[in-house]
């Protein structure tokens, strides 16, 4: 008998990540592309990886065009394939695309616009992310955004649960996370939304730490170390004056200078995803809503109406 996975025909490996291999694959019948997902099963672990649940049930539940689209879950006792639709690019090899120049600003406004309505999809249906990069961020050949990869991902309620810190990708992850914060919400994902911003436009990422406490130093040394009257909050944090991280004093950067293709509404909104303080971080929701996107409003309504 044959197995469901041999109706499709795997050509290339698109890629290898911590919980498997995913390679491109043709459907027999359709000819259609996908992209099949498959998680070697350890004889040692009993049942499948708590990611992999995570992920799979997670997706099934979440349906909208910015998110990639889980079309099946194949099982057998040695591994398990999730099959996915097939999108082109991620938005590292596109950013890497352009040579260190950043994106040209229309296209920026677009791919962040679209990963804003796909990020408050998900916190409306009360899930976070936890590991938003450019990687995880899959660019179609037409531009449109798919988030990906929720093996990080999990759903949060209220009363806010202690959640681990160990999420995000360094260079993505805010500072409270870094400093311990375990009752952390959406305002995780939204400053891994600012690096990502800063990143498309600068061409390079904003914050690209060695280390935990290096990174906690690479990103005060931009938005300035906390103190009393700045971010307050981040000094009551376990983490805080623990081993290396022992922080100089560093005074904010200036964004016009750091980012000059960049006009005020631009700098006010990458300012708004990046505060210290995550209660101060500004919602997906609220951004949408901001005057940066004024001028592709109408070629955006054009896709959600599709």
């Amino acid at each position: 008998m044959k197995s469901k996975e041999s109706k499709y025909i795997r050509t290339t490996k698109l890629g290898e990540g911590t919980y498997g291999v995913v390679y491109r694959a043709k459907d027999q019948k359709g000819q259609e592309i996908y992209a099949l997902k498959k998680i070697r099963l350890q004889a040692e672990e009993e049942g499948i990886p708590s990611t992999a649940i995570r992920e799979i049930s997670l997706l099934k539940e979440l349906n909208h065009i910015n998110i990639v689209k889980l079309y099946e879950v194949l099982h057998s006792p040695k591994k398990l394939t999730l099959v996915f639709e097939y999108v082109e690019q991620d938005l590292k090899k596109l950013i890497d695309s352009a040579n260190g120049k950043g994106l040209e600003m229309k296209l920026v406004k677009s791919l962040l616009y679209q990963l804003l309505k796909g990020v408050d999809f998900i916190h409306k249906n009360k899930v976070l992310h936890r590991d938003l990069k450019p990687q995880n961020l899959l660019i179609s050949k037409d531009n449109i955004v798919k988030i990906g990869d929720f093996g990080l991902a999990r759903g949060y309620g209220i009363p806010v649960k202690n959640y681990t810190h160990e999420v995000v990708t360094l260079w993505y992850r805010p500072p409270d996370v870094l400093l311990g914060n375990k009752t952390y919400g959406t305002t995780v994902d939204m400053w891994s939304i600012g690096c990502i911003f800063a990143e498309m436009v600068s061409g390079k990422p904003l914050f690209p730490g060695k280390s935990e406490s290096d990174q906690l130093k690479t990103i005060f040394k931009i938005r300035g170390t906390p103190n009393e009257k700045y971010a307050p909050s981040l000094k009551e944090l376990p983490e805080w004056g623990v081993g290396e991280n022992n922080f100089e004093n560093c005074e904010e950067q200036d964004f016009h200078k750091l980012f000059p293709n960049l006009d005020e509404n631009g700098i006010d909104l990458l300012q708004k995803f990046l505060q210290l303080e995550p209660e101060k971080r500004i919602s997906a929701e609220e951004a949408l809503k901001h005057p940066f996107f004024d001028d592709i409003l109408s070629s955006m309504k054009e896709l959600y109406e599709k």
